[in-house]
């Protein structure tokens, strides 16, 4: 159980953290920047889960539940897998919480009117919270690849896996959030342009 005592240590006035295994590191290094997008991402969920109570009692208990992942997620992160680690010694994300994710995709998506074009950020409230923290679930994504590139051996590649899941899943419920995507905005390529191939070429 974790148990905060104190807010600030100035342990840190150095420009240095602690991670999970004692380590201390600069907070540039790749693995705090990593776990770091992971909790802006839970934030900016966080918006998305107070909307969605006002409109999906279903949807808000499933994002819910996805910030107490992120946070699992976020602890695996931060603490760099050792050699020969004993297993359930470290808070690891699951390969079932990544099939779950799958599963959870494909039931919502079932019954969304297919797609024509790309989809604008926007509709409703909850669509575009949705749509915030879908693109920040993508940079977080391209956090914790960066730091799988330089440490590959004590990275979990699930980590990446959930995170890739999990944007795809904010996208298909901005959708539904848009009335089952009946009210998503829709890109019109060009819409604004006022030149032409015939007014170039004259």
């Amino acid at each position: 159980m974790v148990k905060l005592t104190k807010i600030y240590t100035r342990s840190g006035d150095q420009g240095q953290t602690g991670l999970g295994s004692g380590q201390r590191v600069p907070k540039t290094h790749p693995r705090v920047e990593a776990y770091g997008a992971v909790d802006e991402t839970n934030a900016f969920l966080g918006k998305a889960v107070i909307s969605a109570k006002s409109t999906s009692s279903k949807m808000s208990s499933l994002l819910e539940q996805i910030q107490h992942d992120l946070f699992d997620v976020g602890a695996d992160l931060c603490t760099p897998i050792p050699e020969n680690e004993v297993a359930g010694s470290a808070l690891r994300i699951t390969s079932q919480r990544v099939q779950d994710l799958e599963d959870a995709i494909d039931m919502y998506n079932a019954d969304l009117e297919s797609l024509k074009s790309f989809v604008l950020p926007g509709g409703s409230q909850l669509a575009a919270d949705l749509h915030v923290v879908r693109t920040v679930c993508r940079r977080t994504e391209r956090n914790v690849l960066s730091l799988i590139e330089v440490e590959p051996d004590s990275t979990s590649i699930l980590t990446l896996q959930y995170l890739n899941r999990l944007s795809d899943l904010f996208f298909v419920l901005a959708r539904v959030a848009n009335d089952e995507g009946k009210t998503d905005v829709l890109w019109i390529p060009g819409k604004n342009r006022t030149d032409s191939c015939d007014s170039n070429s004259k």
